[in-house]
């Protein structure tokens, strides 16, 4: 995977907060020096639990490319159920990298093109002392361990800021936490 020029896009449904992960991942990388993050989120009907979609290019310069991306290096799945309902896989770059929460054992996944990470996010999450379904601050951990990027340190002070007033401890350990239990296909 180039690491002056990433394409990751984010597969959760509405309140699981793939938007708000995508925006803390960027805001790690600008941090990170990275000058160039874009982030465009994508959405039908606002309900909770509809399908969501986000992407996130970052790189070294500028960008000025806004389009949609349409050949991810990384796919961030929030929800496994999405894989019955989606094509997730859609344009992932061969040897891409799929993020996945997921109850399932590591093993039955058979992603033959694609590198695979997961963790129960879900799990990890309620045993990090957040409610049940809040999943966007473990998955990130899970993204920095796989993709052995951004800096898990900067994560972390990213979460911690973005989520100040609502459980700021709880939202590091559940990313502290994914980051040790993710298991990769490396």
């Amino acid at each position: 995977m180039n690491k002056d020029y990433m394409e990751i896009r984010w597969h959760g449904r509405g309140g699981q907060g793939a938007i708000t992960a995508a925006k803390i991942v960027a805001g790690a990388a600008f941090a990170s020096g990275y000058a160039g993050v874009v982030m465009a989120p994508s959405f039908g009907t606002e309900r909770r639990g509809a399908p969501v979609m986000t992407s996130l290019k970052i790189a070294r310069e500028k960008i000025y490319d806004l389009s949609p991306i349409e050949e991810p290096d990384i796919v961030v799945v929030l929800d496994h159920l999405l894989l019955n309902e989606a094509d997730v896989t859609h344009g992932l770059k061969p040897g891409g990298l799929i993020v996945l929460n997921t109850p399932r054992d590591f093993t039955s996944y058979h992603f033959r093109k694609y590198r695979l990470a997961a963790a129960d996010i879900t799990s990890i999450s309620v045993e990090a002392g957040l409610p049940h379904g809040v999943v966007n601050t473990g998955i990130i951990g899970s993204l920095a361990r796989a993709a052995n990027f951004p800096e898990i340190s900067l994560l972390l002070a990213g979460i911690e800021e973005e989520f100040r007033v609502r459980a700021p401890q709880k939202n590091a350990l559940a990313a502290r936490l994914a980051y040790e239990r993710t298991l990769t296909g490396d």
